[in-house]
């Protein structure tokens, strides 16, 4: 018999065959069909053939969201070289060891991001560069243009069928301590975390669901574990996918209207800054939306459904490629009354398809449901290591199971609530206090557009929260205001009166990661002596 292998390449040709008119769209510059793009995925594949790139070598992608990076997902990986997404936000030092820990053999970069590689050129390990440009633009950096090159290469490559088993991906962690960390993922881990996220997007009846006849567009950078895989699961699908570049609110929003898309998915500051940029008394015709990266506040979420956007929540960690759950509303919810359905979408989900899920305490003992503990998870496209670091895999992978480091409740109906990271959790007095708890019903308070809650010390107590909060645009808030908001649910049972900060912090901003996370390493740092 053939001994069929779970490869990258099956992805793209079956999208292609269903749906081979099919466009993408990128930013108001370029459109073209699925037909063309497995073109160029096929002359890109000969370019870098050309450019001496083999089995294993590792090929840096530096752009922004565009129809190139999605080229990029198939062709690199489907010659057998290893696709390094970078993280372009990455501080300088930062992204220099990424790139020199993975051993790049070849980096292809925007033009945004040319004077950043050649102020680090001399510190880098690699000296073999592609220019990927829009316009006119020139550098010394070199002489090798992505379009050029592709116009050049032969149309046709004949894709090998490689070991299922061979490493595709690698991207790097944005740990809050030490390090970025080197994740990596093999053609099999992908195409099983694409039929997963498939199914889970359409399989089960749901008000999100995902299918051909929506239009994509990925407001989650693409260098963050594959867009969280949702490229893969469009293109498989033959579903319309537009790419926006650079994420700028007027492109967005020309691009929401004029290309009709209905589905996206990013993080909780990425759609604050989307609600408040749409126009008062303005709703959208139903765009959905997926959350993921942090907890989804229930009053962004119900802000969201006011201007017409439908979310729903996600869970997963760069080590789990990102898919661990997703927040689908079983059948017996389908009649629940609105407010039952909410509480059930800003929950971190129910696990996905072959993925299995613990919460367990210090011993690595499950904890009876409603108790708070760590979420261990094991499934067949979790990373098998930290790449080059056996000592963090030991600590990812101890007893069996991946640590993700979140600790979470499970309730009865199996649906996962993420109630702090280990190191968010604050400890006041023997108890435990969750930040994400607060930070979910601070959000519900009139005029509060973002909030972060942090742990600060205590001589009597040892911690205390302190809330800090970003009031909506035009609007001024008290203390006596949140306080008075976070009493009622004291009352109605559901944090207890000893969780409710005495101290609050208004600020106009809020630090955020490389990834459009709230920073609280940073706001840690900043409070740390805070006497209020």
């Amino acid at each position: 018999m053939y001994n069929f292998q779970l490869l990258i390449k099956h992805i793209l040709e079956h999208g292609v065959r269903w749906a081979p008119e099919q466009e993408i769209v990128y930013r108001d510059l370029l459109r073209y069909t699925y037909k063309d793009m497995y073109e160029r995925v096929h002359r890109l594949a000969n370019a870098l053939k050309d450019l001496g790139i083999k089995k294993g070598d590792k090929v840096a992608v530096l752009d922004w969201d565009s129809h190139r990076y999605l080229e990029c997902y198939f062709a690199i990986p489907m010659i057998g070289a290893i696709m390094h997404t970078v993280n372009v936000r990455l501080s300088p030092e930062d992204l220099v060891y990424t790139m020199n820990h993975a051993e790049d053999d070849l980096v292809l970069v925007y033009s945004d991001f040319v004077p950043l590689m050649e102020s680090v050129r001399d510190k880098l390990n690699v000296d073999k560069f592609v220019l990927l440009r829009d316009g006119d633009y020139k550098t010394e950096l070199t002489d090798l243009e992505y379009e050029e090159l592709l116009g050049q290469a032969d149309s046709h490559y004949d894709f090998p069928d490689l070991d299922e088993n061979t490493v595709a991906t690698m991207s790097y962690t944005t740990g809050t301590t030490g390090r970025p960390k080197g994740v990596f993922f093999t053609h099999r881990q992908i195409v099983l975390h694409t039929l997963s996220g498939a199914l889970m997007f359409s399989g089960y009846d749901s008000e999100l669901t995902f299918t051909s006849d929506d239009v994509y567009m990925p407001l989650t950078p693409m260098f963050h574990v594959h867009a969280w895989g949702v490229p893969y699961i469009a293109t498989l699908r033959g579903t319309k996918q537009v790419y926006p570049g650079r994420y700028e609110p007027q492109m967005l929003f020309k691009l929401v209207m004029e290309e009709k898309v209905t589905i996206s998915h990013c993080v909780p500051t990425i759609l604050a800054m989307i609600v408040n940029a749409v126009p008062e008394g303005f709703k959208l015709p139903g765009w959905k939306m997926v959350i993921g990266g942090s907890q989804l506040p229930k009053g962004l979420a119900k802000k969201a459904s006011e201007k017409g956007i439908i979310t729903i929540s996600g869970y997963g960690l760069s080590e789990t490629c990102p898919l661990v759950s997703i927040a689908g509303l079983k059948r017996k919810f389908k009649d629940a009354d609105e407010e039952t359905k909410f509480e059930y979408r800003i929950k971190a989900g129910f696990p996905a398809p072959f993925i299995y899920l613990r919460i367990v305490n210090d011993e690595m003992r499950d904890v009876p449901v409603g108790e708070m503990g760590e979420v261990v998870v094991r499934g067949p496209w979790l990373t098998q290591a930290y790449y080059k670091d056996e000592e963090k895999t030991k600590e990812l992978w101890e007893g069996g199971w991946l640590h993700t480091g979140d600790i979470g409740v499970m309730d009865e109906e199996g649906y996962l609530e993420i109630r702090d990271r280990i190191k968010d959790v604050i400890k006041s007095g023997g108890e435990w206090i969750s930040s994400l708890t607060l930070e979910d019903l601070i959000s519900l308070c009139p005029g509060v557009s973002e909030v972060a809650v942090i742990g600060v010390p205590d001589e009597r107590w040892g911690e205390r929260p302190l809330a800090i909060i970003v009031p909506e645009p035009g609007k001024t808030l008290t203390a006596d205001d949140i306080k008075n908001h976070l009493m009622k649910y004291v009352e109605e049972g559901k944090i207890t009166k000893w969780a409710v900060p005495e101290k609050y912090v208004f600020e106009e901003t809020l630090p955020k990661t490389s990834v459009g996370k709230i920073d609280k390493k940073l706001l840690r740092e900043k409070y740390r002596e805070f006497k209020g």
